[in-house]
């Protein structure tokens, strides 16, 4: 017999650990930070889906990840906290396949833009005259998001499904 707190830890632990890694493979092609960011590390925000031990695991990958790459601290507080809302609703939402993938999506897109216009000072966008900043680095955030989660990220819960009760044996639906 297993014991289920030590399971959920080592889970959460190893989802960490590939964040992190995952994290820092994007950060060495300039890919990791800005307003134009893919993550690979982000594509794991849909195992939520299979064991709620993802959510701290996500979470502290990405503060430790957000700690070791150089982000301001805005940054790290508040990047680790669109990917705790967007894990928890994922799990959330782990019984609709397809709409899990969107809660990691729109944490982001609503969050991080603020800290790149707060924290990071980027470039004002005007448009016809108005300031459209927020919506801009919304959408390229977005569209970063979209292809890791929605795209990347479910390509991995489809492999991911077929070794469920291996990886995943006592993760509670």
């Amino acid at each position: 017999m297993r014991n289920k707190n030590v399971v959920f830890i080592t889970q959460a632990a190893m989802i960490a650990a590939i964040y992190y890694v995952l994290t820092w493979v994007s950060a060495s092609f300039n890919l990791a930070s800005g307003s134009v960011q893919m993550r690979l590390s982000e594509a794991l925000c849909i195992l939520p889906f299979f064991t709620p031990a993802a959510i701290p695991g996500l979470t502290i990958g990405c503060l430790i990840a957000n700690l070791t790459t150089g982000c301001v601290i805005w940054d790290v507080i508040f990047g680790s906290l669109a990917t705790l809302i967007g894990a928890m609703g994922t799990y959330l939402l782990r019984k609709h396949e397809f709409l899990c993938t969107l809660p990691p999506v729109i944490a982001n897109m609503l969050i991080v833009p603020a800290v790149l216009i707060f924290a990071y000072k980027i470039p004002e966008v005007i448009y016809a005259g108005v300031n459209v900043t927020y919506l801009f680095t919304a959408v390229t955030v977005g569209i970063g998001e979209v292809i890791t989660i929605c795209v990347i990220g479910s390509i991995l819960l489809k492999i991911l499904k077929r070794y469920r009760s291996v990886l995943f044996p006592i993760a509670q639906k």
